[in-house]
């Protein structure tokens, strides 16, 4: 009997082959995207999604054109933060054609959930590849910037994004409690290994600001993603304050961005986009630098 060591090649299965085909299809439909952003947070309970969510309308208030991607397959929150709890995905020439909302395109597995009690049941190799197939089946078309709402965690799914496409950078979200704060560390120490770029930290109820007085509040802590930033080297982006308006919006599907423009928490938010925009361009000119030191021969 052969064992794995006595083949030569693929064994005729031309599994090589399959896996180069799909590398480059990967390529081909997501070269048109410039910039790919992924959130992540090292447990539950931050705020992520509703910081995945602001941000990508802020940079779409810019002129940007941006996508959504919920990819927390199993509490995808998007489509009810956005009121699109309605919202289908339809397929035009086997292509999923994300629906929009306040000018950014949104693909979440929320939309394919029959009843609002269905529970995503599967196992990690299903889950991948349904991410796989919201990365590439979907109709993105050209777009300035792919937020990826990742799950909590350093699970399949952030593994299976960053072994899939060329990540420009990621963005760690946070709270100031060391109990958020030193499992966000997890996350970058995932990343870091996966040779991933690290965008910078972001921190979300960060303070309370009294409206009467005008005085910060700091409910749960002080300084935490600003440490963070500090223990290991990468920028602290912005600071994110506490706001019922949030909340309230979330649950009615009225995003601050949209529904309170001019609050402390919006305010934020384009601050904090402006400087993920900056650090995506000063990633994309780094790669770019070091493509051309590779292909630049070596002088006599």
């Amino acid at each position: 009997m052969k064992t794995y060591e006595d083949l030569e090649g693929d064994g005729g299965s031309n599994i090589i082959g399959q896996v180069v085909q799909l590398g480059e299809k990967l390529r081909s439909r997501l070269d048109k995207i410039k910039h790919k952003v992924a959130l992540m947070s090292g447990k539950g309970g931050v705020g992520k999604s509703t910081v995945a969510l602001n941000l990508s309308l802020a940079l779409a208030k810019t002129g940007a054109k941006v996508g959504l991607l919920d990819a927390d397959i199993y509490g995808p929150s998007i489509p009810l933060m956005l009121g699109m709890k309605d919202a289908a995905m339809q397929v035009e020439d086997n292509k999923l054609q994300p629906p929009e909302s306040n000018g950014i395109k949104v693909v979440s597995f929320g939309f394919f959930a029959e009843q609002e009690h269905q529970a995503a049941i599967y196992r990690g190799p299903i889950i991948s590849g349904i991410v796989k197939q919201f990365l590439v089946d979907t109709n993105w078309s050209d777009l300035d910037y792919l937020i990826v709402d990742l799950p909590p965690g350093t699970g399949d799914i952030p593994l299976t994004l960053a072994q899939t496409i060329p990540i420009t950078g990621i963005l760690v979200v946070t709270t100031p409690q060391e109990v958020a704060s030193s499992v966000a560390v997890k996350a970058i120490g995932m990343f870091d290994k996966l040779n991933v770029p690290m965008l910078g930290v972001v921190e979300n109820m960060s303070y309370f600001e009294c409206s009467k007085c005008n005085e910060k509040h700091y409910i749960f802590g002080n300084g935490g993603a600003e440490k963070i930033s500090e223990k290991h080297n990468i920028p602290f982006l912005g600071a994110i304050p506490l706001n019922s308006g949030i909340m309230e919006g979330s649950d009615l599907g009225k995003p601050v961005m949209i529904t309170q423009p001019d609050s402390p928490s919006a305010e934020a938010f384009t601050v904090t986009a402006k400087n993920i925009a900056a650090q995506c361009s000063i990633v994309a000119a780094k790669l770019q630098e070091e493509m051309q030191a590779e292909t630049t021969p070596p002088a006599n």
